[in-house]
């Protein structure tokens, strides 16, 4: 029983930690990255033309900022569950996802005169905060529970 509780404070523990680094990242995001759309995005920007943006650099700063919201959350999945099947399906998933949205998010600055500011809001929302473990987590306990 003690031996339980302690591997389970460990577990807690463990996913408490996953988290405050996710929180950090969500905390220190203007000193980590480059995004120019961070303050755009923060007051009513309806009426407001787009930010100037280097592509390379907006670029390179959502994949760093992926690839560590997808580790920590990668982490969690881990801990949670410590299954390893489960862990690569979920990088696959995160592979194809981070693929479909970059492409989203840079063809509507690309291709588009006046793109739809609050679907460019949420495109770069998946990509910058680790809104797939949110969802992911219950998805998978949910399944584990059902079989």
């Amino acid at each position: 029983m003690r031996k339980k509780l302690l591997e389970n404070k460990a577990k807690i523990a463990a996913v408490i930690a996953l988290i405050g680094m996710l929180a950090c990242v969500r905390l220190f995001e203007q000193s980590l990255f480059y995004d120019p759309f961070l303050e755009f995005f923060k007051g009513d920007f309806k009426d407001k033309p787009l930010p100037e943006y280097n592509v390379l650099k907006l670029f390179l700063g959502l994949v760093m900022r992926y690839v560590v919201n997808m580790v920590l959350s990668l982490g969690v999945i881990y801990v949670v569950f410590k299954d390893r099947q489960l862990v690569k399906l979920t990088s696959f998933l995160y592979a194809i996802f981070f693929v479909l949205l970059m492409l989203a998010f840079f063809g509507m600055l690309s291709f588009f005169q006046n793109p739809d500011y609050m679907l460019l809001f949420y495109i770069r929302r998946f990509l910058i905060q680790p809104l797939f473990l949110v969802l992911f987590l219950p998805a998978f306990y949910y399944q584990k529970k059902v079989s």
